[in-house]
């Protein structure tokens, strides 16, 4: 493991294009959109009233913007960022989307700053593997937790997962730690950190791989040469943006991600779409 800053082990161009250029892509707009939906039932069934997510870094595409819907809901947000000029970006998005959260500059996330149970919900989405010590993350999500922590990473053994590790973009297990995406690791810290588990399971089971990249640049990798599949896949014709769905450019994105959304509400065991699903998460109740 790396004691190197989450800074230096990420690609700049996995988070920075996105500050300006919200055209995140089909996969991360239904990545977020059912994401909401889970937060919805989160907030509904547990009374959450106050959220901290840290790190906000994990999701790709435009960073920073997973709680906006926590916000909606009326919680009072509080993000965390080791990162000062992405973080004063994030900000500048959140007046866009005129909400309102707290903005903490913190770079050790093995000690946040905040006295013990401060929040209803503590959370984090697919960071955990770019942090130097990620297990005293998950501790710390506990102890500054009064009910609910909420953890979810990549599913390593989902089709699109193998396709990127052994043929896409093979160096990308250069700059994370694999272990972080085993939910069985994260879930043994956090019941030492004193937390019973409620719910378990997949999220993100779209029809499509999780590759990661753009589909054309996917074609690309894989020697496909198509003007059709390239213009089908990129150009203005080929915009997706969460940021157009929550400044209400755009209601129709979330009836017609919705279509896309059939495996996800399928009735099937989440142990069977785990064939398929993109990220597997654990929600957990602290013990008072």
């Amino acid at each position: 493991m790396t004691d190197t800053p989450i800074r230096q082990r990420l690609p700049d161009e996995r988070w920075q294009k996105y500050l300006t250029n919200y055209n995140e892509g089909l996969g991360l707009v239904y990545e977020r959109l059912v994401l909401n939906d889970y937060l919805d039932r989160i907030v509904n069934q547990h009374s959450i009233r106050t959220v901290l997510e840290a790190p906000i870094y994990g999701m790709a595409g435009v960073s920073g913007i997973n709680s906006v819907r926590l916000a909606q809901r009326g919680c009072a947000v509080t993000l965390v960022d080791e990162n000062a000029t992405r973080l004063h970006d994030i900000e500048r998005i959140w007046s866009e989307l005129n909400l309102r959260a707290t903005f903490v500059n913190h770079s050790d996330f093995a000690r946040l700053p905040f006295p013990d149970q401060s929040f209803d919900l503590t959370w984090e989405w697919a960071g955990l593997w770019y942090l130097p010590d990620a297990g005293a993350l998950l501790k710390e999500l506990a102890r500054v937790s009064r009910k609910l922590v909420f953890v979810a990473m990549p599913n390593r053994v989902q089709v699109g997962y193998l396709i990127r590790k052994y043929l896409l973009e093979r160096d990308f297990v250069n700059y994370v730690d694999e272990s972080w995406a085993d939910i069985h690791r994260i879930k043994k810290i956090l019941h030492v950190a004193s937390v019973e588990f409620i719910d378990e399971g997949v999220l993100d089971v779209p029809p499509w791989p999780d590759t990661v990249m753009p589909a054309a640049q996917v074609l690309q990798r894989l020697g496909i040469r198509s003007k059709k599949l390239d213009s089908q896949f990129s150009g203005a014709g080929w915009n997706w943006s969460t940021m157009d769905y929550y400044l209400g450019r755009r209601p129709e994105l979330k009836a017609r991600i919705d279509r896309y959304a059939f495996l996800e509400h399928a009735p099937l065991p989440w142990q069977i779409k785990a064939i398929w699903a993109h990220h597997r998460y654990v929600l957990g109740q602290v013990k008072s």
